[in-house]
C-alpha cells in the first residue's frame, strides 16, 4: 500500500538494475543462514550461454481476509467503491489481511502453489527460489525465522529450506520487510514440471497504514538443444524504491551480443506495489534506445501493480490482484529489435515505496 514519503516527491526514485551477461565476474555473495543486510546490491546470481531458456512459478502468501464482503471481487481484480461514487483499485492496506493456506496440513499457517513448466525434453541447469514480505502489520514477526520456509514438489512432501545467502532485511517507514532465497537446483531437476508448493513465508497478517504484503518466486533455466542460443542471466539483491536526492545508482554493463529481430524476456521480482498509482516503470535501454515495458496486465506507468503475470501456468489460488507482490515477465521483442551489445534494466518507483528482490533475463545470443 502506498506509504507517505516524508519529504515531497520532486524526482523519481530510481533503482537501476543492469544486465552485464556471460562475462560479469562474482556475484552475490553467500552466507550463513540468518545473517542480514538492510540493502543487497544487485549482482549476477547464475549466467549462462546456452539453448534453452528460463521458466518461473510464483505466487503469494497472503491476501485480503475471506470473510470480507468485497474481498472475493478484489482477488478478481475488481475494483472498490469510493466514497464520491466512483470506483478505485484495490490495495493491501485497504484490508485486513489473512494467510492463503491452500494445503490439508494443520503445522503450516500459509501456503500456495504453482506450476513449473519446462519444456519437454528441456534440462533443468539451474533452479532458484526468492520468497519475502512484511513481518509488521497488525502483528510482529521474528525476523529469526526470514531464511527458512518449506517447499514440497510435486506430489512430495514438505522439506525445509534455508536461506544460502545474505537475506535483505530493512526496516522503514512503517514497514518491516525482507526478501530470502536459495538454491533448488538439484531438487527441481530431479522432481521436474508440475506444482510445486511453498508454506511458512514469514509474513504477517492483519491491518495497517503500511498492509501485508508476500509471497515467492521460483526461477528455473533450462537447456534444451532444440531452442535458440540464448544468454540466460539471474540478478538478485534487495534495495528499497523510493525517492532520494542526488545520487542515481547505474551499474556499465559488458557485452552481450543479439542480432537484429531477436526475442528475448525479463521477469521482475518485487514487494508492496500499490494498483493505481502511476509513477511505476520498467525500462530496458539498448544502444540509447530505451523501451518502456508492460503488457495488458502491467499499465507501463504502473508496473508494479500487485500482479503474477506473463507466463500461462496453474496456481493455487489464481488471484488476478496479489495485493503487493509483483511476479511479472515481459517480452522484449520491440526492443531488441534492432540487434546490439548491451542491455539496461531500470526500475523506477515515483510514488510506492517499494523493495526489488530479482531481476531474470533470457535473450536470443548472436550466432
Amino acid at each position: 500500500m502506498r506509504i507517505s514519503p516524508g519529504l515531497p516527491l520532486r524526482r523519481a526514485m530510481v533503482g537501476v538494475f543492469a544486465l552485464a551477461a556471460i562475462c560479469t565476474p562474482g556475484g552475490t555473495a553467500t552466507a550463513e543462514p540468518g545473517k542480514e543486510a538492510a540493502r543487497l546490491a544487485f549482482a549476477p546470481r547464475y549466467q549462462a550461454l546456452q539453448h534453452g531458456g528460463i521458466v518461473r512459478a510464483a505466487n503469494t502468501s497472503i491476501s485480503c481476509r475471506a470473510t470480507l464482503g468485497t474481498c472475493a471481487g478484489v482477488r478478481r481484480g475488481e475494483q472498490l467503491a469510493s466514497g464520491t461514487g466512483g470506483a478505485k483499485a484495490a490495495v493491501n492496506g485497504d484490508f485486513d489481511m489473512f494467510y492463503v493456506d491452500v494445503d490439508s496440513d494443520p503445522n503450516t499457517y500459509n501456503s500456495s502453489r504453482a506450476e513449473v513448466r519446462v519444456p519437454q525434453g528441456g534440462r533443468v541447469s539451474y533452479a532458484r527460489l526468492y520468497w519475502g514480505g512484511n513481518l509488521k502489520v497488525g502483528e510482529q514477526k521474528p525476523p529469526e525465522d526470514n531464511g527458512r520456509v518449506l517447499i514440497a514438489e510435486p506430489g512430495g512432501e514438505y522439506k525445509e529450506l534455508l536461506a544460502d545467502s545474505v537475506v535483505g532485511h530493512r526496516v522503514a517507514r512503517g514497514a518491516d520487510a525482507f526478501q530470502a532465497s536459495a538454491d533448488v537446483t538439484k531438487l527441481v531437476r530431479e522432481s521436474g514440471s508440475g506444482l510445486y508448493t511453498v508454506a511458512q513465508v514469514n509474513v504477517a497478517m492483519g491491518r495497517s497504514a503500511v498492509g501485508a504484503w508476500g509471497g515467492w518466486t521460483l526461477v528455473v533455466a533450462y537447456e534444451k538443444a532444440a531452442e535458440p542460443l540464448r544468454h540466460l542471466a539471474v540478478w538478485d539483491g534487495f534495495d528499497t524504491l523510493e525517492a532520494r536526492e542526488g545520487d542515481v545508482p547505474l551499474v556499465r554493463l559488458a557485452e552481450l551480443g543479439f542480432p537484429v529481430g531477436a526475442n528475448g524476456r525479463a521477469g521482475l521480482v518485487a514487494y508492496n506495489g500499490d494498483r493505481g498509482s502511476p509513477g511505476d516503470s520498467l525500462t530496458v535501454s539498448v544502444a540509447g534506445r530505451t523501451t518502456v515495458l508492460g503488457d495488458a496486465a502491467n499499465p507501463r506507468d504502473d508496473v508494479l501493480n500487485s500482479t503474477i503475470g506473463g507466463a500461462a501456468s496453474e496456481r493455487v489460488p489464481a488471484y488476478a490482484n496479489t495485493l503487493g507482490y509483483d511476479s511479472d515477465v515481459f517480452e522484449l521483442g520491440t526492443a531488441l529489435r534492432r540487434g546490439g551489445d548491451q542491455l539496461a534494466f531500470r526500475l523506477v518507483s515515483q510514488r510506492d515505496a517499494a523493495w526489488a528482490g530479482a531481476l531474470f533475463v533470457a535473450v536470443d545470443a548472436r550466432q
